[in-house]
């Protein structure tokens, strides 16, 4: 309990994290480029939130910013929450990048041992976990799908994400991965 929240598994994400061995595969024209990144991300509990009067939900919030390893650039950067229902047990990852797109991917936890894994997912064009984006994106780099699978097990977090794209005239699965440590704990 953190000010009387009982943020559930979420409690597991809060905190300072860094990871050194990102790979982020990318489409270029004319094929694809692999970066090797790094990345921090800075999770804070937000509190409870009610809908309707029925619904009850836990938030933290995040910020990731994401830099080259080669020449520390910053190439991504992220915010959002994790939400959670306890009701029904839900996972739901909202993020904002601004490139214009929004993401709202639904999942569940499952707890593997001392593992929890957080699998969310989006499709564009759902009426309730889906993608928006502005014209420009849909007409050069439409996000199609999303997924994303977290796994934290103690001080460690590994991450894999795909954002699917129609781009360049082609269908492209852009793919981000790290292992991250957690360097403070809020």
């Amino acid at each position: 309990m953190i000010n009387g929240v009982d943020y559930g598994p979420l409690h597991q994400l809060i905190g300072s994290w860094r990871g050194e061995k990102g790979l982020n595969l990318s489409p270029e024209p004319d094929g694809e480029e692999k970066h090797a990144f790094y990345d921090e991300i800075e999770f804070t509990p937000s509190g409870a939130a009610e809908n309707a009067e029925e619904q009850n939900l836990v938030t933290v919030k995040y910020h990731q910013v994401v830099r080259k390893r080669n020449n520390g650039k910053v190439f991504h950067d992220q915010v959002g929450h994790w939400i959670y229902e306890p009701a029904t047990e839900m996972i739901v990852h909202s993020l904002s990048i601004p490139r214009a797109v929004c993401v709202l991917a639904g999942g569940k936890l499952e707890q593997v041992g001392d593992e929890a894994v957080f699998d969310v997912r989006a499709t564009a064009g759902s009426d309730s976990f889906g993608i928006v984006q502005s014209p420009f994106m849909l007409e050069k780099a439409k996000t199609t799908a999303f997924r994303m699978t977290l796994k934290i097990s103690g001080d460690q977090m590994v991450y894999e994400e795909t954002t699917s794209l129609d781009i360049y005239g082609r269908q492209f699965a852009h793919t981000d991965a790290n292992t991250l440590q957690r360097v403070v704990y809020d």
